[in-house]
């Protein structure tokens, strides 16, 4: 399982409403537009077909697989990606 960030762009508020239901049903976390989904290869695939049925040409969604690897500096755990 990978994470992933999901940011999206949904110009009829409509559709951004359905569109955030559906991303919100997988994530562990997030602002409002930018959510971290924690996904297997048939999640993803799951999501990505929901997505599809409510998007127009002008709405933008980024998927973004995040690998996360701490870096211990001065004794802070930080996360890099």
């Amino acid at each position: 399982m990978h994470n992933f960030l999901i940011a999206y762009d949904i110009f009829n508020p409509k559709r951004l409403r359905k569109i955030r239901k559906i991303v919100s049903s997988y994530m562990l976390g997030g602002q409002k537009s930018a959510l971290e989904v924690p996904l297997n290869k048939n999640s993803l695939k799951c999501l990505v077909s929901d997505l599809n049925y409510f998007t127009e040409e002008e709405d933008k969604i980024n998927i973004i697989c995040i690998e996360a690897k701490n870096i211990d500096i001065e004794n802070n755990s930080i996360i890099i990606i």
